[in-house]
């Protein structure tokens, strides 16, 4: 089955190579346990950390700003006329049986040039699952409506973006998760030795491990320029 539902499968390879982020405190524990808790001594030492079936929410780097060019061949400052930024990014999760509901919320700021009559811009965003840090496993693109105002510089928009996970595709196989969470004594051999060392073992939480990217859907030129500007 696939791990998402609601969302075509992407046949182009993302525009952004994006950093998988270090899974060392996958630990699975109670959910008694809370981030940072110290284990006790006796029991070895260490520090609890509970990993989540939803994915980590975030804007890839060079996607969250946009700029429209007036004429739109150019590239000169004073050619700008509308710029547009992605912040306040903030994600709900809410899991069931079988899903997890992953909800992105975030504004859009926008700035345009010149004052004058109302005008309605619309700029692209994408939202997107990515698995492992590398493979996108679907996408969707929306159109973010911006209203300037007459004689207004200043538009903002909030949107809203939702992703469903199936939570046995983010779960962890149960001979990994027992490695992970295994009972570690100061002085036995596997004491010091991270299993994430093992490949098996690294790719697996890789392949349970998603992230939900929002961000401008970006031309090639466009990227360019928030590359070099």
């Amino acid at each position: 089955m696939n791990a998402l539902s609601s969302f075509r499968p992407l046949k182009d390879p993302p525009l952004v190579k994006l950093r998988f982020a270090a899974l060392a405190a996958l630990t699975l524990l109670s959910a008694c346990r809370h981030t940072g808790d110290l284990i006790d001594p006796k029991a070895g030492g260490g520090i609890y950390a509970v990993r989540s079936d939803c994915p980590i929410a975030g804007v890839p780097a060079g996607t969250g700003d946009i700029t429209l060019f007036n004429p739109v061949d150019s590239t000169d400052s004073r050619a700008i006329d509308v710029t547009a930024t992605i912040t306040d990014v903030r994600a709900t999760c809410t899991d069931t049986a079988t899903e997890a509901v992953s909800t992105a919320t975030f504004t859009i700021v926008a700035l345009r040039r010149d004052p004058g009559p109302a005008r309605q811009v619309v700029l692209p965003y994408f939202n997107v699952v990515l698995r492992g840090g590398a493979a996108v496993s679907a996408k969707s693109v929306g159109g973010a409506v911006l209203n300037f105002g007459a004689g207004d510089v200043h538009a903002w928009t909030r949107i809203n973006a939702t992703v469903r996970l199936n939570r046995s595709a983010a779960a962890l196989p149960a001979d990994v998760r027992r490695i992970l969470t295994a009972e570690r004594k100061p002085g036995e051999a596997d004491a010091a030795a991270d299993p994430l060392a093992d490949p098996a073992i690294r790719t697996a939480v890789a392949n349970a491990t998603f992230e939900q990217l929002v961000g401008f859907q970006l031309t090639q030129d466009q990227l360019r320029y928030n590359a070099t500007r």
